[in-house]
Parts: C-alpha cells; sequence; structure tokens
C-alpha cells in the first residue's frame, strides 16, 4: 500500500549533524516510524511521528539529541540528528502504518530500504 524511500545518510563525525528525510507514498498513513539497525544488533525503534496529529515518540537513547518533524504537504518526514554519536551508527529505516504511532518494529508493515548512517572520526 506504501512506498518509503529514505534519504541523507552518511559520514559524519562524532558530535556532527545529519538530516535523514523519508519520502512517503500511499493511503490511509497515519503514522511515519524511524528505527535503525546497528551490524549484529537488533532492530530497534528510534522516533514516530502521527502524520495527522502530530504527536512524536522517542526513544530514549535519543531524546534530546533527535527531532522528528513532518511535512504533510509533499508527504515527507524528516530527522534531524544532532550530536551524534558512534553508536548511533546503523542503517536507518522508516516504516508506515494506519494506525497510531508506534516505536515497535513488529507494528509496522511497510519498510524503506533504508539509509546508511555512519558516526566515525
Amino acid at each position: 500500500q506504501w512506498q518509503l524511500v529514505e534519504s541523507g545518510g552518511g559520514l559524519v563525525q562524532p558530535g556532527g549533524s545529519l538530516r535523514l528525510s523519508c519520502a512517503a507514498s500511499g493511503f490511509t498513513v497515519h503514522a511515519i516510524g524511524w528505527f535503525r539497525q546497528a551490524p549484529g544488533k537488533e532492530r530497534e525503534g528510534v522516533s514516530c511521528i502521527s502524520i495527522g496529529g502530530g504527536s512524536t515518540t522517542y526513544a530514549d537513547s535519543v531524546k534530546g539529541r533527535f527531532t522528528i518533524s513532518r511535512d504533510n504537504a509533499r508527504n515527507t518526514v524528516s530527522l534531524q540528528m544532532n550530536s551524534l554519536k558512534p553508536e548511533d551508527t546503523a542503517v536507518y529505516y522508516c516504516a508506515a502504518r494506519p494506525w497510531k504511532c508506534s516505536i515497535t518494529p513488529t507494528d509496522f508493515a511497510s519498510w524503506g530500504p533504508g539509509t546508511q548512517v555512519t558516526v566515525s572520526s
């Protein structure tokens, strides 16, 4: 039902910033979540935003550093990542669901292909 494509990944130094974007298309998209998966690690939720109401959810590990935002007219959701740490290195995915926000990966069925974020000096 949905198509999602992430962009904006790359290599940044610790303490740097990066802005990811998720372009979503489809019907009845109520929430967009950001997730990440590091090598050898399970996929974890990062943040989610409600498309209709704009409410947000963040994992404790990124609170105060990451900010999720939406542009409903353009069907895009961004993740501004500041004060990046090496442990933020992962493939970042966006995902869509037709219900309320969640940062539980199994709550989402539609996923983008991911974009690599590497934080290293």
